[in-house]
């Protein structure tokens, strides 16, 4: 997925171990629940509505700057702080909710943006093609159409809930929020020098250890008795 992207990946994964350490059980355990009980219900059709995850981590590295992709490397990297269940809980209160998302959106604006406003319009998109009616099947051509309505049952996190509120009654387009934008000429010279010290060190580590190889078989009697018979034949 790209070296930054395939960085954010690495360090949102030990995000989610470090909750999971804290609190005991993984993140996601509502879809997984959902998944289950789907299961159960005859004829239920079972769809993952959110946008791919790749597209939503090139988007959002791409709308950060370079300070920006540090700072929060950095914070990703060094999160150590305590988690405990009654925090979960404080969670569920829409007021705190509400806190926490103004400060994300204070301290990463385009964060803010590409991970929770632009994945509220998939969602939302997503959440309203499925709840379209379903026609019936019909004997003939002439047989005018019936619909029946779908029963629809949407599981999502709850700072989505408030969006998708919102975008309910808009015409929404998600083409655009599905694109990729190019990398930029530093994210180029990034991935050129990550790529150059990389294979110059795999290079360099190869010449070592070629060396002292070398050096090994040269050393051992069979090697140097059979140098030795070499050199007399070419002086002859």
């Amino acid at each position: 997925n790209g070296v930054m992207s395939g960085l954010m990946q690495m360090l949102l994964l030990k995000v989610s171990a470090h909750i999971t350490e804290q609190l005991g059980m993984a993140p996601g355990g509502e879809f997984r629940e959902a998944f289950k009980e789907a299961s159960k219900v005859p004829f239920c059709k079972f769809h993952l509505g959110d946008r791919p995850i790749p597209v939503t981590f090139k988007r959002a590295i791409a709308a950060l700057s370079f300070w920006q992709k540090v700072k929060l490397a950095w914070g990703l990297c060094f999160l150590s702080d305590p988690i405990s269940k009654d925090d979960v809980e404080k969670c569920k209160q829409k007021d705190l909710l509400e806190q926490m998302m103004a400060e994300m959106i204070g301290e990463f604006p385009d964060l803010h943006r590409t991970i929770v406003s632009e994945r509220d319009i998939y969602l939302t998109y997503m959440l309203k093609q499925a709840a379209k009616q379903i026609e019936l099947p019909r004997a003939s051509e002439t047989e005018p159409r019936q619909y029946i309505p779908s029963v629809v049952v949407g599981v999502v996190g709850m700072g989505h809930v408030p969006g998708i509120e919102k975008n309910w009654n808009s015409d929404l387009n998600i083409q655009e929020i599905m694109s990729v934008p190019p990398p930029s000429a530093a994210s180029k010279i990034f991935r050129f020098v990550v790529k150059a010290t990389v294979f110059g060190l795999m290079g360099y580590g190869c010449y070592r250890i070629g060396q002292r190889t070398a050096q090994f078989i040269l050393s051992m009697p069979a090697a140097q008795s059979y140098l030795q018979k070499l050199t007399e034949i070419r002086s002859q």
